[in-house]
């Protein structure tokens, strides 16, 4: 029987991955308990870090929409760095091709990802980066499908989809059936957003690092 095969990036929707892999939304706080936390106030020199990455948001917006390579340079990419994530114990690889196959083994996914972080050859990171006009609900399958192909079936997989000026953290786990979870949004423009999205990232960047229980 030919494989069919499908572009991630391309008409995937939520029904679609919840038909092909029984994955369910879970809403209760406690699925995700991982984002919703008091996180300590930014040092000066982060918050002048936080503010100067606002500020280039701003400034760009004065000529139109950011496009996807800026979101990245601009924006997450230095926030990956405010985490830790470009030095050891972290190793990153940036858009490596990534196959998902679904249940009934007639139909694959392909797309490529936007970023990919992995620790130890762990794959503990996903995110997608969209045009900053689009919906970040628009990028939520995509990311899903990538989450879905997580080696490490015992451990949490956990996204940032980030459109430039929204952020939304997601959470998959695969056992004892495939479930995710969603964070609020998180805005550029709000104060002490992106404070918390750097919180959250470095919280998210510690539990990489602990051991899955057998």
């Amino acid at each position: 029987m030919m494989v069919q095969t499908l572009a991630i990036s391309e008409n995937l929707t939520l029904k679609y991955l919840r038909e092909s892999f029984s994955l369910s939304w879970v809403q209760e706080s406690d699925f995700f308990p991982e984002w919703q936390s008091e996180w300590p106030v930014p040092t000066e020199a982060q918050r002048q870090a936080l503010d100067r990455i606002r500020d280039r948001y701003c400034h760009q917006l004065d000529e139109g929409s950011m496009l996807e390579n800026g979101v990245k340079m601009m924006i997450v990419s230095p926030l990956l760095d405010r985490a830790g994530f470009y030095d050891p114990p972290f190793r990153c690889r940036f858009e490596p091709s990534v196959e998902v196959s679904v249940n009934t083994g007639e139909t694959t996914l392909k797309g490529r990802i936007d970023t990919l972080v992995v620790n130890q050859q762990i794959w503990v990171w996903v995110l997608e980066a969209k045009r900053t006009t689009f919906s970040l609900s628009l990028g939520i399958p995509q990311a899903l499908a990538y989450m879905l192909a997580n080696p490490q079936p015992r451990q949490p997989a956990y996204g940032l989809l980030c459109s430039g000026e929204s952020f939304l953290f997601l959470k998959l786990s695969l056992q004892p059936s495939p479930q995710y979870g969603l964070s609020q949004h998180f805005n550029i423009l709000n104060p002490g957003d992106l404070g918390q999205v750097l919180g959250i990232l470095k919280h998210l960047g510690q539990l990489s690092l602990t051991p899955a229980k057998s």
